[in-house]
């Protein structure tokens, strides 16, 4: 069914979230997994207040929390691609979905305000935009229940 699950992450509690449920469906698809960080432009640079966010210190901090979902991912077993990119976070999504061919994407679901709700979320943005399916991962999974996704250990 999926054979290629893209996973968009960015470290936050609903990203986290979508991390987990997209790995527990790649591992019950025995898909290959690929992780996707996007530093967005509009968090680098803040004119309303003031002050611009060296690209430098963001692409570092996305490489950290990139790093973090690579080890939860191989803690699990997998061995995912990992890749870090700049721009729109949508955009940069769609383009790394269509270039590995992927059948499924998983992003988290964050809350929106009424400006952010009037120009749409990232995630309907991406079903619009691709022609594979799309998953917004709201779901909850304990620590425990993460835990029991991990292979069996091989007896020495």
């Amino acid at each position: 069914m999926y054979k290629k699950v893209l996973l968009a992450y960015d470290g936050s509690v609903e990203g986290r979230r979508a991390l987990r449920e997209g790995a527990k469906l790649a591992q019950l698809c025995r898909a290959d997994v690929f992780l996707l960080a996007v530093v967005e432009v509009s968090s680098i640079m803040t004119p309303e207040a003031g002050l611009t966010i060296p690209i430098e210190l963001q692409t570092e901090d996305y490489r950290t929390i990139l790093n973090e979902g690579v080890d939860r991912l191989r803690a699990l077993g997998f061995a995912p691609t990992a890749r870090l990119e700049v721009g729109d976070a949508g955009q940069k999504i769609a383009e790394v979905a269509e270039e590995i061919g992927a059948h499924l994407v998983v992003v988290g679901h964050r809350p929106q305000g009424p400006l952010a709700r009037w120009f749409g979320s990232i995630g309907s943005y991406l079903v619009k935009r691709l022609r594979c399916s799309v998953l917004v991962g709201q779901t909850e999974i304990s620590d425990d229940e993460f835990e029991r996704l991990k292979p069996p250990e091989k007896a020495a």
